[in-house]
C-alpha cells in the first residue's frame, strides 16, 4: 500500500485520467472528490464487497431444467 500525505485541496493522480482530491478533513473523517471517466464504476469498499458476494452467490445457484421450465 502506498500512503501519501495531502492537505485540503491537494490531489493525487491515478494514471492519466483519475484525480482524487482531498476536499475536507474533520476529526477522523476525510471527504474526498474523485474525477474519473463516467465509464469507470466507483464504489465504497463495503458496497463493492456486497456486490461481489451477491455475484458469487448467484453463480453458485444451480437450477435444473425443470425449475427453469416452471418459471415459464
Amino acid at each position: 500500500m502506498l500512503a501519501l500525505s495531502r492537505h485540503c485541496n491537494e490531489s493525487i493522480m491515478l494514471g492519466n485520467d483519475i484525480e482524487v482530491t482531498i476536499l475536507e478533513v474533520k476529526g477522523d473523517q476525510v471527504k474526498i472528490g474523485i474525477t474519473a471517466p463516467r465509464s469507470l464504476p466507483i464504489y465504497r469498499k463495503e458496497i463493492y464487497t456486497q456486490i461481489q458476494q451477491s455475484n458469487k452467490e448467484a453463480m453458485e445457484v444451480k437450477a435444473s431444467v425443470d425449475d427453469i421450465n416452471k418459471l415459464f
